[in-house]
């Protein structure tokens, strides 16, 4: 009798070489998203059925044997084809009594024709999704958003997130007793929101990473918590642009300023600074103060800060001003004529 394949890899959302971590990964992440009881009204009953979807496929891709057996299907299958087991010559069917009906109660007609029945007891098939001994937990990502003087500057910062503490009633193994652990639903977790303290390097750059060891996903079977990883985000600043360590701002002159030259004060991420600026300066020009970008780490040297020359001619000029502008063309004319 032909049944409906079941693309177990679409339904975990994982590539067909996805390791066994990235396997428990993706079903711990989907079974906490389709827990039923996060679910109510007529979302509950569509949660349910993708909560069993995500059982029966971990089911088999996290036991090696059943893996294997399924992948001898072979990977020209698509989910929802129709699938005829007889036709297969009865060499993917499990005679060896893996399962009994209870324990496939909720599993699709598909598994049955490939997986048979047997004498294992749903306890022991729940146990089997979950390692007994120690396991560290995953390591896990966040953003941390910093302003220019944050990153300049380090210190300390507040930040809050949101993350799963362990299942102290299962120890985060998903099961107690012989039964689903009532009090996470089998995920081994608990999603729970915090505030940590971070310290934060002077000369973070955008795409840093800082690691805070021990903060990430909880353990299970008493093992550690993963690390968590703070990928950096300055955010837009009013003043400077940022590349990588160097900054960049712009800074208005005066036309007799460009031409003569002379000395202006500009603000820097740390103090303000004299800046010399050369006669003949042009509009667009780039000037480099030296070492006042962002700090460098570990060794490396300060990026520096560019003054990017913008010369304004005014738009409201007296008329004395305009005169000398009209001596100035009368100047020109006679050296170019």
């Amino acid at each position: 009798m032909a049944v409906k394949f079941r693309d177990y890899y679409e339904i975990l959302g994982i590539p067909r070489d996805a390791d066994d971590k990235k396997i428990k990964s993706a079903y711990r992440k989907l079974a906490r998203k389709w827990h039923p009881d996060l679910h109510s009204g007529a979302e509950k009953e569509r949660a349910e059925e993708k909560f069993k979807e995500i059982n029966e496929a971990y089911e088999v891709l996290s036991d090696p044997e059943k893996r294997e057996k399924y992948d001898r299907l072979g990977n020209n299958w698509r989910n929802g084809d129709s699938f005829d087991p007889g036709n297969m010559g009865g060499t993917y069917y499990y005679s060896s009594g893996d399962f009994s009906e209870a324990d496939m109660h909720g599993f699709s007609d598909f598994f049955a024709s490939i997986f048979g029945g047997g004498g294992r007891s749903g306890a022991s098939r729940w146990s089997s999704n979950f390692h007994t001994g120690p396991i560290r937990g995953q390591d896990t990502e966040y953003q941390l958003e910093l302003s220019l003087e944050e990153a300049y500057h380090g210190g300390i910062k507040s930040l809050r997130i949101s993350s799963d503490s362990l299942c102290t009633a299962c120890q985060g193994l998903g099961i107690s007793g012989s039964s689903i652990c009532s009090a996470c639903g089998g995920i081994g977790s608990i999603p729970e929101t915090k505030t940590i303290e971070v310290k934060i390097p002077a000369g973070v750059h955008d795409g840093s990473t800082i690691r805070l060891k021990g903060q990430g996903g909880p353990g299970s079977g008493n093992g550690p918590r993963g690390d968590l990883y703070l990928k950096v985000v300055l955010k837009p600043h009013p003043v400077y642009k940022v590349k990588g360590k160097d900054v960049e701002m712009e800074l208005t002159l005066r036309p007799d300023q460009a031409v003569l030259g002379g000395k202006v004060t500009v603000p820097t991420l740390g103090k303000s600074v004299v800046l010399t600026i050369p006669p003949g300066t042009r509009s667009g020009q780039k000037l480099r103060l030296k070492g006042k970008g962002l700090p460098g780490r570990k060794g490396d040297s300060s990026g520096d800060q560019y003054v990017r020359i913008k010369i304004d001619t005014g738009s409201a000029i007296s008329e004395e001003e305009k005169n000398l502008y009209r001596k100035i063309r009368e100047l020109y004319e006679r050296r170019d004529g």
